[in-house]
């Protein structure tokens, strides 16, 4: 679990960076100034290297035309005006000569610092100070290149992300303008009211229906429930949903069609996650089962004069756990990340919904915490049912 984990962190974090783009330029805009993105950056850590690094590009320079740049008017160099001061700390341009102007933050007194040696040439901007314009030599204007240095090779924004997580924060909604984490304790609890009735309900009638099958197998009730299940399959979900909302809850007005106010909100939601899914989990659960019948101690149970009803729950019912749990566990993770296509429609303010506004407004915190959130169930789940087998099969034993 650890390094499924960490890789699953890892490759989240990266893919996030580069579809997400700039955060500064998602949350500001990209009319906003040179100087406001980076004190964004800045503020947020963005101005750091994105897994390692001593050195990290700032924005510093701007998006001044470099054909435009100027020359110092006495000592000939190449002046970069700054979108910004610079504060106290150590930076790194690729020239070889720099004419540094300095100003001391409490008086507004100036100064000048000339620093010259092998390019990249490293200066550093002393405590109270700021600087306020470069002027280089040895590089090109199309060419410059100022970075600033971290406090460590590990001064990473990966590795401030995980020391995040650890802390549980995971980052600042700029849809909602909340703590992440306080958007998913909102979403949490529709999601489960509207998920939990359909895992539960749907699989306990999916296994009774697949025992029916499975004990009259052949007969006209087997065969008309795979016909059912074979339907069920076959319609597409949105159909189930647009039917529901247009017949039950618009014509026949026994339900309401949107909103989360009451228990009577989620009836025909759940009602269309059990139909929808019931085909697929049928067949499943009847094939399982059906493997366990053959076997040779429910031949010596009816040997025994053991009743029908008691060998199908007692014994086939039981060693087809396995296969049954690991497809139900499946679907925990979808308890917590929420039905998408359900809330949707039916404005049900769970994770899914949550997400799906996330998307549209590109609120790349909320998304990748709710990626990185699933990740971690689907690995809980998986050892968790792991335990189970121990549980349910005596032959299984954990190591």
């Amino acid at each position: 679990m650890i390094p499924t984990t960490f890789g699953v962190l890892v490759l989240t974090f990266v893919l996030f960076h580069v579809v997400g783009g700039s955060p500064a330029e998602v949350v500001l805009g990209k009319n906003a100034s040179s100087e406001s993105l980076a004190a964004f950056d800045a503020h947020h850590g963005y101005d750091r290297p994105l897994l390692m690094g001593r050195w990290s590009r700032i924005r510093a320079l701007g998006d001044t035309p470099r054909e435009t740049l100027t020359r110092h008017p006495e000592s000939g160099l190449l002046r970069l005006p700054l979108t910004y001061a610079l504060p106290a700390g150590l930076y790194r341009v690729n020239a070889g000569r720099v004419l540094i102007g300095l100003r001391e933050s409490a008086t507004g007194t100036t100064d000048e610092a000339l620093v010259d040696g092998p390019a990249p040439l490293t200066f550093a901007v002393r405590e109270g100070w700021t600087a306020v314009t470069l002027d280089v030599e040895g590089v090109t204007a199309s060419r410059v290149r100022l970075e600033k240095g971290n406090r460590g090779l590990f001064d990473s924004q990966f590795v401030h992300y995980l020391t995040s997580l650890a802390r549980g924060d995971l980052g600042q909604s700029i849809e909602y303008r909340l703590p992440v984490a306080q958007v998913l304790r909102e979403g949490v609890g529709p999601s489960l009211a509207l998920t939990i009735p359909i895992l539960i309900g749907g699989t306990v009638i999916a296994v009774m229906l697949a025992l029916l099958c499975a004990a009259w197998r052949g007969s006209v009730t087997d065969r008309a429930v795979l016909i059912l299940s074979t339907v069920l399959m076959s319609v597409n979900y949105v159909v189930w949903v647009l039917a529901g909302q247009f017949l039950l809850a618009f014509k026949m007005r026994l339900f309401p069609i949107w909103g989360f106010e009451s228990a009577a909100y989620l009836v025909l939601p759940v009602l269309i996650g059990i139909v929808s899914g019931l085909g697929r989990d049928v067949r499943f659960y009847r094939a399982a089962i059906l493997d366990e019948i053959f076997k040779p101690y429910v031949r010596t149970a009816q040997a025994k004069g053991l009743s029908g009803h008691r060998i199908m729950f007692r014994h086939v019912l039981r060693n087809s756990l396995i296969p049954i749990v690991t497809y139900v566990s499946l679907s925990v993770p979808f308890l917590f990340t929420g039905s998408l296509m359900l809330e949707s429609f039916f404005g049900i303010p769970g994770l899914g919904s949550v997400s799906l506004n996330a998307i549209h407004s590109s609120d790349m915190a909320v998304v990748r915490a709710v990626v990185i959130l699933g990740a971690l169930l689907y690995q809980i789940v998986n050892m968790a049912t792991d335990v189970c087998y121990a549980w349910l099969d005596p032959r299984v034993r954990l190591a």
